[in-house]
């Protein structure tokens, strides 16, 4: 146990949280063992700083600051080898854990020991950025599903045309129905991308302000059927057993008409991604993140 001239990193984390725009909660997380640390690496989305000290320097704690609203969960820590700047990241959002090593990931930013300044920093800053790269994520992984469906989609249609399988084999009735049961099972298991992320990605779409007005109609028929697979899907997970055909047929219209009208829902959400905000006026006066008194390292 030894002091230091910082404060208690979770009283940091607390000034800072309060500063910030909306509601925001702090709290203080411990690494006494270096495998827990280790453990925490791959949830880390970042391209810059912070993720390097994870994987290269001991932090045996930092700080977590969670929008209670959101969910966006920040990652703050002194920052190794300084005196007083910290270090802030994110963790990658719901839905998109997988993002490990993600070069597209949002870039940490260093913060001064001023929480107002600290705190205008992350508004003004790596919150848009960070916004930024969860929307092209988001985005990004619909079209993806969109477009591996469709390739697969086009491959169904054309052994059922055909009658025969790409090797020229022909097809009997019994191999053509578990050849389509395939096809809808791995249909409805990409869907569930769409599912999660369309949601938030069609609510900022204005198609009345964007270059194709007329689109609204069919983000209102994509909308619907993402609200008809939600249902589905609750009725699968909490309801009793829904055998995988009559799911499959039920969700079925829906994946069609994403599959019709998936490209105007990409091109509408491109141009709704989120842009800079305002700068956020610093509260006054400026509060220390550091402090002079000493403080246990014993957290």
């Amino acid at each position: 146990m030894h002091t230091s001239s910082r404060r208690f990193i979770g009283d940091a984390a607390r000034d800072l949280a309060r500063q910030l725009p909306g509601q925001w909660h702090a709290s203080v997380d411990i690494y006494s063992h270096p495998a827990w640390q280790e453990d925490l690496v791959p949830w880390i989305w970042d391209s810059g700083e912070l993720g390097r000290a994870f994987q290269s320097e001991r932090i045996p704690y930092a700080a977590t600051v969670t929008d209670t609203v959101n969910g966006t969960t920040l990652l703050f820590v002194e920052r190794p080898g300084r005196q007083l700047d910290y270090l802030l990241g994110a963790f990658a959002p719901e839905g998109l854990e997988e993002r490990y090593g993600d070069p597209h990931a949002p870039r940490s930013i260093v913060l001064p020991p001023f929480a107002g300044r600290a705190a205008q920093a992350v508004a003004d800053r790596y919150l848009p950025s960070y916004e930024q790269a969860v929307h092209a994520q988001r985005t990004s992984a619909i079209a993806a599903v969109l477009g591996s469906t469709r390739s697969e989609h086009d491959t169904w249609q054309a052994i059922v045309a055909s009658g025969r399988y790409s090797d020229a084999t022909p097809l009997s009735a019994a191999a053509l129905g578990a050849a389509t049961e395939e096809f809808l099972d791995h249909s409805w298991r990409r869907f569930l991308t769409v599912v999660d992320h369309a949601p938030t990605l069609i609510d900022p779409c204005r198609p009345a302000s964007s270059p194709w007005p007329g689109d609204a109609a069919a983000l209102s028929r994509l909308g619907g059927a993402v609200s008809d697979t939600e249902t589905l899907l609750d009725e699968v997970v909490h309801g009793g057993p829904v055998p995988s055909q009559e799911r499959n047929a039920r969700a079925w219209p829906a994946i069609e008409t994403w599959l019709a009208d998936g490209e105007i829902f990409l091109r509408e959400a491109r141009v709704s991604a989120p842009h800079r905000r305002p700068a956020l006026p610093v509260a006054a006066p400026v509060r220390p993140l550091a402090a002079a008194r000493p403080a246990h390292r014993g957290h």
